[in-house]
């Protein structure tokens, strides 16, 4: 274990974004102060300190890299390093560029396909009754902001977090965690229609039941529903 005299200065940072600077700031000293897996990283406050950032910023970088894969937060402990990374090795989101939201939406959307729907069949072979109890309280708490608000955009993202959550892989969550900007497109009124992939809504009950029945293809088809909803969406409310 390396002490922290033996570590690289954190230096406050400019205003900016925030979350994403001290990602790369954090990943930067990281690699200046040679941490190897096992290795515990600077206590919260510390941060926030060295720093010149709130607690959330803090705590949403930190999420991200357990999302990645590359740290570890233990209950009493502390968060530690899992695998070596640097500011140039470190995770960093998949972009596109382009200039019309429906573009950007339609060729997410292919990627997001074959995601999901793998995602789905998976969960359906691998979830357990701790899963299972986990989507339906999301699916939940999706279908009461739905029907008292029309609409739900977190509590959609929720909803499939944790089928990715039910099939043990977590690759499929650094996947989301790698494209999040482009996903997140779809769950905040795309083309400032609250009303977009609404008709989807009851398809992502069909989708829990199919994955508590423990049949992948199922599973697949509902979330073929889903997405054809959104794509027809994107189509008609872009015209």
């Amino acid at each position: 274990m390396k002490t922290a005299n033996a570590r690289a200065t954190l230096l406050p940072l400019p205003p900016a974004d925030r979350a994403q600077q001290v990602t790369a700031a954090l990943a930067d000293y990281i690699a200046r102060s040679h941490l190897a897996p096992g290795d515990r990283l600077p206590a919260e406050r510390e941060l926030m300190t060295a720093l010149a950032v709130g607690r959330s910023t803090i705590r949403e970088v930190i999420r991200h890299f357990q999302a990645l894969g590359v740290v570890e937060a233990r209950k009493g402990s502390g968060t530690y390093l899992l695998r070596a990374i640097s500011g140039t090795t470190i995770h960093m989101p998949l972009s596109m560029e382009t200039a019309h939201l429906r573009d950007a939406l339609l060729k997410t959307l292919e990627v997001r396909r074959g995601i999901e729907c793998e995602a789905g069949m998976v969960a359906a072979r691998m979830r357990t009754e701790d899963d299972i109890r986990d989507i339906e309280e999301k699916l939940n708490e999706m279908e009461r902001v739905h029907l008292a608000k029309g609409t739900s955009g977190p509590e959609d993202l929720q909803f499939h977090l944790a089928i990715y959550d039910a099939t043990h892989n977590p690759l499929f969550k650094q996947l989301l965690e790698q494209m999040r900007g482009a996903f997140e497109r779809f769950w905040d009124k795309p083309f400032d229609r609250p009303d977009f992939a609404r008709r989807s809504f009851p398809f992502h009950r069909t989708l829990f039941n199919a994955i508590a029945a423990r049949d992948p293809e199922a599973a697949r088809a509902e979330t073929l529903k889903i997405l054809a909803i959104v794509e027809e969406d994107i189509k008609e409310m872009s015209q």
